[in-house]
């Protein structure tokens, strides 16, 4: 334990949903709200002990909807937020996770994914919530979704999810799974001063009048284009925030240029920052016939069968999705080009599959190994998938 502020620091053997309250903790996270849920129940449970030792404050809340809605008024209050879930509980925040987006609200949602539907398979893993992390609330809007493939990458992915929230003012999700989530393994916490911790753009008092504010309007002390600076509630300034279609100002503002402003501002700040937020991991695409793209547990399970592959002398290349969303359609479009084919392992029956599909555009063929959930991928249906995309069966 760190003297400074009670933080933990050093080599720990961690739980991945502990592992990503430390990171949550040492991102600047100082509220959270939440609801149990099997299998990320033990984030809530490890933040309700530790907030209170380093001032911040852990609120059990009565459903997901209001555990959602308490972190936007946690980060409106000026405090990092975050919340985690699980299936249904992801369901349920879905409407305000889309009031998080329209008030552009930084705060961070971890789901912890299980196998579904409905109440499914609560304490077996799943991936099956990979396009509702897309598409789970109604409108138009762009969403930042990292995915982890073990307790020290929940850990460093939360950091980064905090940063991009704050640098972005977005709710932006980690889609991690039961397997990463309950796996205990080494976990290496730097020291505070060597962690990049990135803070929302502020309005500083003499900047600009109190009156003359507006909280959606797009300025260069905003870092980045197309994210406006923030104030704390209370701090004297004259702001409005609302779910409705609204001007600068946050005043509701009904017809259609307000919403054409809106939407394209929401969707911009993402898509004009893709190369700022997008992460992948590579290996062997050099002389690659056949690249594996995957993400989470299901890119962890699939290193050995491409290990046996090239053991066979089958040229197979890596492709790992750190960044789900947006998705690293240019780079997967680039490899389609110069391969046979790609397999996309996943636990769920065909998701991201269908990402790669679009970018691929029958360039290369592209192939599925899917499970729906409660196990991880058996390595040899991975293999046996490498082996027919590359024409060995």
């Amino acid at each position: 334990m760190s003297e400074e502020k009670g933080l933990l620091t050093g080599e720990h053997y961690l739980l991945g949903d502990h592992a990503c309250a430390e990171g949550a903790i040492l991102a600047g996270c100082r509220f959270f709200a939440g609801y149990p849920i099997t299998p990320a129940t033990e984030i809530a449970e490890r933040m309700s002990v530790r907030l209170p030792q380093i001032g911040g404050t852990y609120a059990q809340m009565e459903d997901e909807l209001a555990s959602m809605n308490a972190i936007l008024g946690g980060s409106w209050a000026g405090v990092k937020s975050m919340t985690a879930t699980s299936g249904p509980g992801f369901s349920l925040m879905m409407e305000n996770l889309g009031l998080g987006i329209m008030l552009e609200t930084p705060c961070v949602l971890v789901n912890i994914q299980r196998g579904g539907p409905s109440t499914g398979l609560p304490t077996l893993v799943g991936q099956q919530d990979m396009m509702q992390a897309r598409w789970g609330s109604h409108g138009d809007y762009a969403i930042i979704a990292l995915s982890p493939t073990s307790p020290q990458e929940i850990f460093d992915l939360t950091i980064r999810a905090f940063n991009l929230s704050e640098k972005y003012r977005l709710p932006v999700l980690v889609m991690s799974d039961a397997e990463v989530g309950h796996m205990t393994e080494k976990v290496v916490i730097p020291p505070p001063q060597e962690i990049e911790i990135i803070n929302r753009p502020e309005v500083q008092r003499g900047d600009i009048e109190p009156d003359h504010f507006r909280i959606f309007r797009d300025s260069a002390n905003g870092g980045e284009g197309y994210v406006s600076p923030m104030i704390k509630v209370g701090d004297g300034y004259r702001i409005h925030v609302s779910g409705l279609t609204h001007d600068e100002r946050g005043y509701p503002a009904m017809y259609a240029e307000a919403n054409e402003w809106n939407v394209a501002r929401l969707m911009d700040k993402i898509h004009a920052n893709r190369h700022d937020i997008i992460q992948v991991e590579e290996h062997d695409l050099e002389d690659a016939e056949v690249v594996v793209v995957s993400y989470g547990i299901s890119a962890r399970t699939s290193l050995w069968p491409i290990q046996q592959a090239r053991e066979e002398g089958l040229k197979v290349g890596y492709l790992r999705l750190i960044t789900v969303w947006p998705f690293p359609e240019e780079r997967v479009r680039q490899m389609a080009k110069n391969v046979r084919a790609l397999v996309v392992p996943e636990l769920n029956m065909g998701q991201i599959v269908r990402e790669v599909e679009r970018c691929a555009a029958g360039q290369a063929e592209v192939v599925g190994v899917n499970r729906p959930g409660g196990d991880i991928l058996e390595p040899h249906d991975v293999l046996n998938a490498i082996r027919r995309a590359a024409g060995h069966v």
